[in-house]
């Protein structure tokens, strides 16, 4: 049995890194699950790009020099809660805090 176990040693290391060559996490059979994965962040890195377009802009109209009374009026009333007069305000109330924790039966 002595002179089998060096080529049973290596048989052995052999097979596993075969096996992992064709199914661990980089191997061969993995592609298609990359693939989607890289989909998936490409759109998330498209919406992420997108909201931080609209917030340069909307940072380059509160700056001084290119001031906009619409955006700033806009801001005040949100973070202040104020409404103007001619404003239709829609009030939605929230759901529930126990009615969205139970479980749907």
């Amino acid at each position: 049995m002595k002179p089998y176990f060096p080529a049973a040693a290596l048989l052995l290391l052999i097979s596993y890194l075969g096996v992992q060559a064709l199914t661990g996490e980089r191997g061969l059979l993995g592609g298609g699950e990359r693939d989607a994965m890289l989909v998936m962040r490409e759109a998330q890195l498209a919406r992420i790009m997108e909201q931080r377009r609209d917030l340069e802009v909307r940072v380059r109209y509160l700056r001084t020099d290119s001031l906009s009374r619409d955006l700033l009026e806009e801001r005040a009333r949100a973070v202040l809660g104020f409404s103007d007069p001619r404003d239709y305000v829609i009030r939605v109330s929230a759901p529930d805090a126990k009615a969205a924790s139970a479980p749907a039966a």
